[in-house]
């Protein structure tokens, strides 16, 4: 099959074309005609098979009619939005809207947290017909009146299991009371819990299922590899295994957002060019380390899960699960990094013996057991290079500075009366001749008295 049995338009015809694409992936040969017969979908599919070409053709077809090049806002309304859960998969969606739909006088923008909402305000008053957006962000609009969404067509929600996950719902739930009734809904994912069945039975209407894999199954061109280390030495390991094999383009997944800070610092150190990407770093920051990393620029890319959902990183061979994530449905979107286009990638795990049950969660989700391997020539004691000790030259070099003299003792201090303070305690004659039961004359020996309490005094008897 070809992209021109899928009855498209001649303008995204062309534009897929211009990307050098002439068969449609299994997702996209199956979504596209359902799409273009306006019912809602429910699509299924291992990642990086092409679920977001899958949705964006056929919804620029559907909105073609609407193409105009008129500069008033009115003749440009919102009739597609798009939802996607971080902002880099906003804007690689937002990417790909822009790249099929340029033949198409059918404007699309995108709005996301993290940057300034004036531009983006700006764009959205200009009007368009395509929104790409998070959902915190576009509530941020509908408060600020900036967007209406009364006359959406097309809703669809990219990762709705992630959105789930990052506690989106009640965001979601509000969107959809903005919406009409009378919409076409289309969820797309590579995996599905109960929660999206629950929320995909209150959005859709009469859904048709499209899975072209078995449900939450990795792309079968990824090999996955464990390998069992303490917790203590997994850096070392991880800097051995870049190094022995040569790594050019390494994405490295940690759990939290300090330990990704942490860990590429220490790679620095180690002389691999690293660089981190997670929620805490401005959007700015967020997209220069990604941007360093794609262009080559920097070896190794440390992320949280941010990174996980619908990052397209051309030809990455390799994703390393420094730590294991808590949901195993996580490992699937992690490792979906590699393995892309019909390329091959490498998973490779470093598993403490803490993480065992994750790992056993893992691969009962998988439905297999994934091998275990050794590394030659690792010695984690060594692996860290360590500075060669600096050598002592027996004779100074010729243009060496002479070193400053040590500074000369200080003279003794010596009182007017004789006294050497320089010079431990010694008792005189006269003391050391004084007997042992011999008393001072000022000190009074101490009677039957009692002595005073600490609140009273001495008793009235005492003092008579």
């Amino acid at each position: 099959m070809s992209f021109a049995d899928l009855n498209l338009i001649p303008e995204i015809q062309r534009a897929v074309a211009d990307e050098g694409y002439t068969e449609p992936t299994p997702i996209q040969a199956k979504a596209i005609p359902a799409v273009l017969e306006r019912r809602d979908i429910m699509g299924c599919a291992q990642t990086g098979t092409g679920k977001t070409a899958g949705f964006t053709l056929p919804l620029l077809q559907l909105l073609s009619p609407y193409a105009n090049s008129s500069p008033s806002p009115a003749r440009h309304t919102v009739r597609a939005l798009i939802l996607t859960p971080t902002r880099e998969l906003a804007a690689q969606v937002s990417d790909s809207v822009k790249t099929y739909g340029k033949h198409l006088k059918l404007r699309s923008t995108v709005v996301y947290g993290g940057v300034d909402m004036l531009p983006q305000t700006k764009a959205l008053r200009e009007g368009v017909e395509i929104l790409v957006a998070t959902p915190g962000r576009l509530l941020d609009h509908v408060q600020q009146k900036s967007v209406s969404l009364g006359q959406v067509e097309i809703l669809v929600l990219d990762e709705a299991d992630r959105m789930l996950d990052m506690g989106f719902l009640p965001d979601i739930r509000r969107i959809l009371a903005l919406l009409p009734a009378q919409r076409q809904s289309l969820l797309f994912s590579a995996t599905f819990s109960e929660d999206i069945k629950k929320l995909a039975n209150q959005m859709l209407r009469s859904p048709t299922l499209i899975e072209v894999a078995r449900r939450n199954a990795p792309a079968d061109l990824v090999d996955h590899q464990v390998y069992e280390v303490e917790t203590t030495r997994k850096r070392a390991l991880l800097a051995h295994l870049i190094r022995s094999r040569d790594m050019k383009q390494v994405l490295v997944f940690v759990r939290m957002k300090r330990d990704c800070n942490k860990l590429a610092r220490e790679l620095v150190r180690d002389g691999i060019n690293a660089t981190a990407i997670h929620s805490d770093r401005t959007q700015g920051e967020r997209e220069q380390a990604l941007a360093d990393f794609k262009e080559g620029r920097s070896t190794v890319l440390v992320a949280t899960d941010i990174a996980a959902r619908g990052i397209d990183i051309a030809e990455l061979p390799f994703v390393i699960n420094y730590e294991l994530p808590y949901t195993p449905e996580d490992y699937v979107h992690r490792i979906g990094r590699t393995g892309r286009a019909g390329l091959t990638g490498e998973a490779i795990s470093l598993v403490s013996a803490e993480e065992n049950r994750l790992l056993v969660e893992i691969e009962k989700l998988l439905k297999r057991a994934i091998p275990r391997k050794d590394v030659e020539g690792n010695d984690p004691e060594q692996t860290r290079e360590r500075r060669p000790r600096r050598e002592v030259a027996e004779e100074p070099a010729a243009d060496a500075k002479p070193r400053p003299a040590r500074r000369p003792p200080a003279p003794p201090r010596v009182a007017s009366d004789g006294f050497d303070f320089s010079k431990p305690y010694e008792p005189t004659p006269s003391a050391a001749a004084a007997p042992a039961t011999e008393k001072p004359a000022s000190i009074k020996p101490r009677g039957s008295r009692p002595t005073a309490a600490l609140l009273g005094g001495f008793a009235a008897k005492d003092r008579k």
